[in-house]
């Protein structure tokens, strides 16, 4: 039986190949419908980064070996992130507290943020655990 629940929005179909296509999970869509219903807009926060899972990097390069967090792999120039003295190979651990294994988490919690709001990212870089306050900015 068939309830209408909606759990997942097709975000990419990829036409080289058949019946081949990504969803976004609910959880991450929500904020953004939120967003709409309330201010019939939505600007998303931004970190300015971009990262692996944990579990990707492994088929990137096998010699990166990571326990938790997300892989830092580049950070936009004078973006929120590299302001505050994130930079490439750093892992991101935590946010606000919350442990992180994959982009997904990140971006679920980053909807839920404005703009110009202030997080905490736990940053692992060469061994040494660091808290970064990182203030968001427009995608």
């Amino acid at each position: 039986m068939q309830t209408g629940e909606v759990i997942g929005v097709n975000s990419i179909k990829i036409t080289s190949a058949e019946g081949i296509g990504f969803a976004s999970p609910i959880n991450m869509i929500k904020p953004i419908i939120e967003s709409y219903q309330k201010t019939d807009k939505f600007e998303e926060p931004s970190l300015g980064i971009y990262a692996y899972d944990k579990q990707v990097i492994p088929y990137l390069d096998n010699s990166i070996n990571i326990e938790n967090g997300i892989y830092v792999i580049n950070v936009q120039t004078n973006g929120p992130a590299a302001t505050a003295g994130i930079k490439p190979n750093d892992i991101i651990l935590k946010i606000d507290g919350k442990p992180l294994n994959k982009m997904t988490e990140l971006r679920s919690y980053i909807y839920t943020k404005n703009i110009g709001d202030e997080i905490t990212v736990q940053v692992l870089r060469r061994g040494i655990i660091t808290p970064v306050k990182i203030v968001l900015g427009k995608k």
